[in-house]
């Protein structure tokens, strides 16, 4: 059983910073971040595929950094210069697939979230 814990939520100023965290109990290909705000659709943010390689959604590049630490199977979200968009709940999602893409669907795995609220 695969099993995501998100942590790492808060409430922030604009242009505050915050640092997400997701414990995995084990690692996939592909692992990232999807938030989804009342109202809207939930969306993929963030993405680090075994390689290294990452994405990003343009809203937040240059202010959103996706890391991984394998030895302690721990995903990471740094976010710099929030604005009121970025709030929301935010899911880490881990997947098989080798090329990580931003469609929710190839996502069999989620946590539960964690909420993020900027003022």
């Amino acid at each position: 059983q695969v099993q995501l814990v998100e942590s790492g939520g808060g409430s922030v100023r604009a242009g505050g910073s915050l640092t997400l965290y997701c414990a995995a109990s084990r690692f996939f290909p592909c692992m990232g971040w999807f938030r989804q705000s009342p109202g809207k659709e939930r969306e993929g943010v963030a993405f680090i595929a075994s390689d290294g390689t990452t994405k990003y959604t343009d809203s937040v590049k240059g202010r959103f950094t996706i890391s991984k630490d394998n030895a302690k199977n721990t995903l990471y979200l740094q976010m710099y210069g929030l604005k009121a968009e970025d709030a929301g709940m935010y899911r880490c999602a881990i997947s098989s697939i080798r090329v990580c893409t931003f469609v929710k669907g190839f996502y069999p795995y989620w946590g539960q979230g964690t909420q993020v609220t900027v003022s």
